[in-house]
């Protein structure tokens, strides 16, 4: 890492330290004691998140959520492996010890540039629903929509994950290095264990509940009946035993087998909250390659992943909206917040009626992203105070666009990784178990999403179907918005976040950030945030965005001062490399 000493001067100098947020749901990043034993990089890099400085590298780099993933993909760079490789090591290792956001039992989707090719693709990891669901899987015996935790908690939340197979097809397409190899990793740290971080350690107790109606879930998080503590040592030897499987017979063993009969049977065993999902359903999961959708913005092509997942469409309204209008006086103007928040919240209203899995429900993304849409759409911002209301719009299509609007539910968990190799590949990935702990079910050492109440709790308002709505087979709605940003057909920087539907908001103000404002990556990975997509601005507690909401608020919104728990990765691709990750979490750039 090219500039630890610079990081250190600029420390000694009083550099400003970036901003942390409290959030009730995810509590702030463990101290830099629990990982600066794994290596001087590391700590250097921690370093460099605590006072406010992109880490630089020339030749590859790793960003994502905890150091022990980083370090693992580091260490596949450094031995010359791509960033596919690397990408399957951080996954492995995220599932350890960040076990809440994402993992095997969860999905994951990946924007991927081909730089021998010179192309980019997306590979759609999504979960899927099992074939015995029915539109009416989460409504009561009125019909009625069941309560979020209601429906989460047990085995009817779980839908077949997709994780290792995006894993294994990701290698498949673009590894260099031999599969077990990189499960290794995971291999040693769950046998010998790993330190339990602060923030693990909270979001245990603040869900020991949840947790404990499910007696395996409840013996490891909670052995001797407690939540366990930051700086304890945690073992998952199951763990450990489901990747050896896995290094040794493929991610075959996942979807058929003793592994797949098991995950069947706990799903399926739920006294009081069964699922209905099946070996079946295992057995023909399949990962999809879809085209890229990508919209122009300042000169620049942002490209992120396209249905089941809603993050290309409405980051690239949102910026295509904003494309007529300046936004040069910068993130503390009252004016530009309402640019970026009513943009926003017309995306959203386009999301919320016409975005679903396109394999069954026919979306117009041409028609959502075209120029002149977007042109006609960001005229509506022409003002000076908030839009009173907002509705979708009326893209064109060529089928009849006869849906009901969504009101699916979609809690902050997630992860995201952004990855560069020697070659020039490009890998942005977000990835997730849904809620914090997923189903709360956990089998063969890593927990299973509850993935399924992505999809709307209604089927039809007043006759009219919801396009999210649940059917058998088919991939809930998703906001994880992986990107990638090109420029004269080249990548410039690669992002993403967990926050469940705030994702989408958080990614566009990062690539306004840096493309707008000129921020760098750590800086644009660190500002305040300011999030709206129903009308109610949501303003970051502790930050300067605190002193937007009086603003705010003269021009017609209301406000919500709160905790906005993003988890920013970025990689900075040009004359170099430089990477940021959100002080928010645990997540650090590394790279050489």
């Amino acid at each position: 890492m090219r500039n630890a000493g610079m990081i250190v001067a600029l420390m000694l100098a009083g550099a400003a330290q970036a901003q942390q947020a409290a959030d009730a749901v995810a509590p702030e990043a463990a101290s830099r004691g629990d990982f600066e034993s794994l290596s001087p990089a590391v700590t250097a890099a921690l370093e460099a998140k605590e006072a406010g400085v992109p880490v630089e590298a020339d030749t590859w780099m790793v960003a994502a959520a905890n150091p022990h993933a980083v370090k693992a993909g580091a260490d596949v760079l450094a031995a010359g492996g791509t960033a596919a490789d690397a990408l399957v090591a951080v996954q492995i290792v995220l599932g350890l010890v960040e076990p809440q956001s994402s993992g095997l039992g969860g999905g994951a989707f990946l924007v991927w540039y081909d730089a021998e090719a010179g192309e980019l693709t997306t590979l759609d990891g999504r979960e899927t629903a099992p074939l015995a669901a029915t539109p009416r899987l989460f409504q009561d015996a009125d019909g009625e929509p069941l309560g979020f935790f209601d429906a989460v908690v047990g085995g009817r939340s779980v839908g077949t994950p997709g994780t290792p197979a995006l894993l294994a097809e990701a290698h498949r397409k673009w590894g260099s290095q031999e599969w077990a190899s990189l499960l290794q990793p995971g291999i040693d740290l769950a046998t010998r264990g790993f330190v339990v971080s602060p923030r693990l350690a909270q979001l245990v107790a603040a869900d020991a509940e949840r947790l404990g109606r499910s007696d395996i879930t409840a013996s490891y998080f909670m052995p001797a009946g407690r939540p366990i503590s930051a700086g304890e040592t945690l073992v998952n030897r199951p763990y450990a035993e489901t990747l050896k499987t896995l290094a040794q017979d493929g991610v075959g063993a996942f979807y058929a087998g003793p592994l797949a009969k098991t995950i069947v049977a706990t799903v399926r065993g739920v006294a009081d909250n069964p699922g209905v999902l099946s070996e079946v359903d295992l057995a023909i999961y399949r990962v999809k390659e879809r085209e890229a959708v990508c919209v122009t913005y300042r000169a620049h092509d942002v490209c992120g992943m396209g249905p089941p997942s809603s993050g290309a469409l409405a980051v690239g309204q949102t910026l295509g909206m904003l494309e007529q209008h300046d936004l040069s006086a910068g993130p503390d103007d009252i004016n530009v917040r309402r640019l970026i928040g009513d943009a926003s919240r017309l995306a959203f209203a386009d999301r919320g009626r016409y975005v679903a899995d396109s394999d069954y429900v026919p979306v117009p993304i041409a028609g959502m992203i075209d120029p002149a849409y977007l042109q006609q759409r960001g005229a509506l911002l022409t003002g000076d105070d908030a839009l009173p209301e907002v509705s979708p719009g009326t893209p064109e299509f060529d089928h009849a666009l006869f849906w009901a609007d969504d009101d699916a539910i979609e809690y902050p968990s997630t992860s995201h990784v952004s990855i560069v190799d020697s070659m020039g590949n490009v890998a942005s990935m977000t990835t997730t178990i849904e809620n914090g702990f997923g189903s709360r079910l956990m089998v063969g050492g890593f927990l299973l999403n509850n993935e399924l109440t992505d999809f709307s709790f209604r089927s039809q308002r007043d006759g009219v179907p919801v396009a999210n709505r649940v059917e058998p087979g088919k991939r809930p709605r998703s906001s994880m918005s992986p990107t990638i940003v090109m420029k004269d057909d080249k990548p410039v920087l690669a992002v993403g976040s967990p926050g469940g539907s705030r994702i989408i908001g958080y990614t566009a103000q990062a690539i306004i950030a840096t493309l707008d404002w000129g921020m760098n990556v750590q800086e644009a990975a660190a500002m305040p945030h300011a999030v709206n997509r129903f009308g109610t601005y949501d303003v970051e507690e502790g930050t300067a965005a605190e002193g937007w909401a009086d603003g705010l608020a003269a021009i017609g919104y209301e406000t919500n001062v709160r905790a906005l728990t993003s988890g920013l990765h970025m990689i900075a691709i040009g004359d170099g490399l430089r990477g940021g990750a959100d002080p928010r979490r645990e997540g650090i750039a590394l790279g050489d």
